[in-house]
């Protein structure tokens, strides 16, 4: 059974950075396209950014010039670069997996941003 686990999560202070990590089960070139969701506390989860396997990516209009989405072959892992972050980037943030039909979710990492 394929499984990712999501790492990098913390605490850091306003205009800080976080870089989070996806490391799957099996290589991350078999999935389609890979994603980074988030979802804060009361609100739906949402996407963030996401890469294909071609490596195109796209990211929401919030993550557009902080965020930055790559894979890492060393790692076998998605990373997901966040800079200048604010208090309402704090949520639980995810990483989704296209497998075939078939998608696969990590545990989640949790970000928090204080001011």
């Amino acid at each position: 059974q394929v499984q990712l686990v999501e790492s990098g999560g913390g605490l850091v202070q306003f205009g800080g950075s976080l870089r989070l990590s996806c490391t799957a089960s099996t290589s991350i070139f078999t999935f389609k396209a890979v994603g980074w969701f988030r979802q804060a506390p009361g609100k739906e989860r949402e996407l963030v950014a996401r890469i294909t396997a071609g490596g195109s990516t796209d990211y929401a209009d919030f993550a557009k010039g902080r965020f930055t989405i790559s894979k890492d072959r060393g790692k076998n892992s998605v990373d997901l670069q966040m800079n200048s972050l604010k208090e309402e980037d704090t949520a639980v943030y995810y990483c989704k997996a296209a497998l075939g039909a078939v998608a696969i979710w990590g545990q989640g990492t949790q970000a928090t941003v204080s001011s």
